[in-house]
């Protein structure tokens, strides 16, 4: 993943405290067996913990085999993001339609070491820790292998620890142009609206308060 200086993460904290207002869903990234085709990607839900992620997979999912082989495997998730038009982006004082389009949106992406878990016992503790992440609240069995409603279930899945080994994280929300700039933005996509339009600008004001300018932000960081 390209991430230009003007769109990195400022910290580890600004990443994990976006992932915190995400659904914990994403897309896992694994090596195909035949290199001639392409990478499996599968969507799931993930629970992190400390330096861990946390999922499970239908046993026939095809992603197993290639799984079990890997060294390596990414998990992305995104969010927040926009379509800016050409209008929206023109420099002061020129034609608006001459204005260059570009994507506004949050990114994290894992490279994890996967490890895959069949013991009975060892899926049930998965489970009972991603309970305990999305359901926090409770009003669900205890996760056991030896009975309880989902005992005779867990044959049916397969665990995945995926220990984090490096962590990349992106906003790209124009932070190298201008307070005035990014201020009309805001305000356009407040306006408009559609879709995570919302979620983008919070994200782009964000940025806009912490960061600033971003000459004199860069020069004195």
């Amino acid at each position: 993943m390209l991430i230009n200086a003007s769109d990195a993460a400022l910290s580890e904290a600004e990443w994990r405290e976006w992932l915190l207002t995400t659904d914990h869903f994403g897309v896992l990234a694994v090596n195909n067996l035949d290199a001639a085709h392409a990478p499996m990607m599968v969507p799931t839900h993930f629970t992190l913990l400390a330096n861990e992620l946390l999922l499970h997979l239908a046993t026939p999912n095809p992603v197993w085999p290639h799984l079990e082989v890997a060294r390596e495997v990414g998990l992305i998730v995104t969010g927040d993001y926009a379509y800016i038009p050409t209008y929206w982006r023109a420099p002061h004082g020129t034609v608006e339609e001459d204005g260059v389009p570009t994507s506004y949106y949050a990114a994290v992406q894992f490279l994890c070491r996967p490890s895959v878990v069949d013991d009975s016992r060892e899926k049930a503790e998965l489970l009972g820790d991603q309970l305990g992440g999305f359901q926090p609240e409770g009003r669900h069995a205890e996760v056991r292998a030896d009975g309880g409603p989902y005992a005779r279930m867990l044959p049916g899945i397969r665990g995945l620890r995926l220990e984090v080994l490096r962590v990349d994280a992106k906003f790209k929300y124009d932070d190298s142009k201008s307070v005035e700039h990014r201020e009309k933005v805001i305000r356009y996509l407040e306006q408009r609206d559609r879709g995570v339009d919302r979620g983008a600008a919070r994200q782009q004001r964000r940025r806009l308060n912490e960061i600033g300018d971003w000459r004199h932000f860069r020069e004195n960081s």
